[in-house]
């Protein structure tokens, strides 16, 4: 992911959520936003909009370690980037040891079948994977490295199911999911973006590609290839999720941001370029240029967040459901009440969730993570009609009621939350109906029967049965 130190912009204000950890630092959204005018683009994000909840999923050889994904190649002082004594003694003995992993990775276990079936179940309509992330090793079957899952240097490369972004791709689209590919645009392995002849310092580019024009023109060309290979070879592919906003042209820097003020060179890989290729291959496919505003940010990323008011522009708050993006052994997952109030206050601002579960080294989930999936699976049913193809509406939130409504305006959702430790439902939930609708009818969804509602002027009181119901209740509104 994108990582940043925690010092807030103007930009937006944010609600953090529980459990933050050094392992995920929220994110700063981009100013700018520059609407799509591709009107197949425009078709497709009002799709994605419709979808609601994702699974992201962080996997590469760093899960043999359990550490923070890629980061701990990166010298920066800070809190989740810290190398563990035991992985190397020094930094470069560290990145030896770090790039070997490739040649004990070997998850036998990988099933995404069996990730398919539980994400579907509870909800989920789309996937992003990690195809590449920061530290270069590509779980995909790339021409432009070796240091990728199917090389003969990784014990997996002999499965049947080596190439893990094809396998993924392709079960899940079979299962309906619209298919998100991340990649990252900074690549510290390769020597076009950290040239061995100086050591790195950050986690920009280690020379001045002004001064090295030669050198930058072969990190782009690889850049693009990939891309190429992503968007050529995996079969449809919805939305290009590209990571490490700070390979992006100087001009865009936002100084207001404080990660973005430590970019000192210009780092244009020439979006224009790969946003038209990657839209030649895949026509209208979404482009995530994140924190670069401008025609190839088509939705912005709040990380381990949700902004505090809803936005008119399309956006998705990607979120962990442990405490790391990568996999820990023993992460602490968070419980599915707080999962479900996170979709619930998600929605209810416009937006998308895009929850993270991350392989372990065998190539399978924790059972945890299948808990919690399958604890969703049971609510999601129940409630679905109030959760996909919604939009936000005014109030957009009062008290313990969250709104959604049909796309159509012929439906109002009202989410009830405690957020007690455990969900309490009332007997009488009163509260505000929106402006100009005119209560025909009203449901208890997960209740067969007729309830007892009443409405004075612009307000609402309902008399319902006592339910076992779990993590939130919805009453919904009906007009003709």
């Amino acid at each position: 992911m994108l990582k940043h130190n925690r010092k807030k912009n103007l930009i937006l204000g944010f609600i953090s959520l529980c459990c933050l950890s050094t392992y995920s630092q929220e994110h700063n959204v981009s100013a700018g936003y520059q609407k799509p005018s591709d009107p197949q683009v425009l078709q497709n994000l009002e799709t994605w909009q419709d979808l609601k909840f994702g699974l992201f999923m962080h996997w590469g050889t760093y899960s043999q370690w359990g550490i923070v994904e890629s980061w701990s190649l990166c010298p920066e002082d800070e809190g989740w980037t810290q190398r563990k004594p035991q992985h190397g003694e020094t930094y470069y003995d560290y990145i030896k040891n770090y790039e070997n992993l490739q040649k004990t990775f070997n998850p036998i276990d990988f099933n995404p079948q069996k990730w398919a079936d539980a994400a579907k179940a509870a909800g989920m309509k789309y996937v992003v994977f990690t195809t590449k992330h920061h530290d270069g090793f590509a779980m995909f079957d790339t021409k432009e490295s070796d240091y990728k899952i199917t090389s003969p240097n990784t014990p997996f490369s002999i499965n049947p199911k080596a190439d893990v972004t094809k396998e993924i791709f392709s079960t899940f689209r079979n299962e309906g999911f619209k298919i998100g590919a991340y990649f990252s645009k900074p690549d510290w392995h390769t020597e076009y973006y950290w040239w061995p002849y100086f050591p790195p310092k950050d986690r920009n580019v280690n020379y001045d590609p002004l001064k090295y024009p030669d050198r930058w023109e072969k990190y782009k060309t690889f850049t693009y290839n990939q891309i190429n290979e992503l968007t050529s070879n995996y079969g449809k592919v919805d939305i290009l999720w590209l990571d490490g906003g700070w390979v992006r042209p100087f001009k865009t820097i936002d100084q207001n941001v404080e990660w973005q003020r430590t970019i000192k060179v210009e780092q244009d890989i020439d979006m224009d370029k790969i946003g038209g290729m990657a839209r030649k291959n895949q026509p209208g496919i979404i482009v995530v240029d994140r924190t670069v505003p401008g025609e190839w940010e088509n939705y912005v990323t709040p990380e381990q967040a949700i902004p505090e008011h809803p936005l008119d522009i399309p956006w998705e708050s990607c979120i962990t459901m442990g405490n790391s993006f990568s996999y820990v052994p023993n992460d602490h997952y968070k419980p599915t009440q707080k999962i479900v109030e996170t979709l619930v206050k998600i929605i209810s601002r416009g937006g998308n969730y895009l929850l993270n579960i991350a392989p372990g080294p065998n190539g399978d989930f924790d059972q945890a993570a299948y808990d919690r999936l399958q604890e969703l699976s049971s609510w999601v049913a129940i409630n679905e009609s109030a959760i996909y193809a919604t939009r936000a509406v005014t109030p957009y939130h009062e008290g313990d009621y969250y709104y959604t409504r049909s796309k159509d305006y012929k439906t109002i959702n009202v989410f009830h939350l405690s957020e007690d430790n455990d969900y309490q439902q009332p007997e009488t939930f009163q509260f505000t109906i929106p402006e100009n609708f005119e209560v025909k009818d009203v449901k208890l969804l997960g209740y067969k029967k007729k309830i007892k509602w009443t409405k004075n002027n612009d307000t609402m009181v309902v008399k319902v049965p006592k339910m076992d119901a779990k993590y939130a209740t919805v009453i919904q509104l009906i007009t003709k």
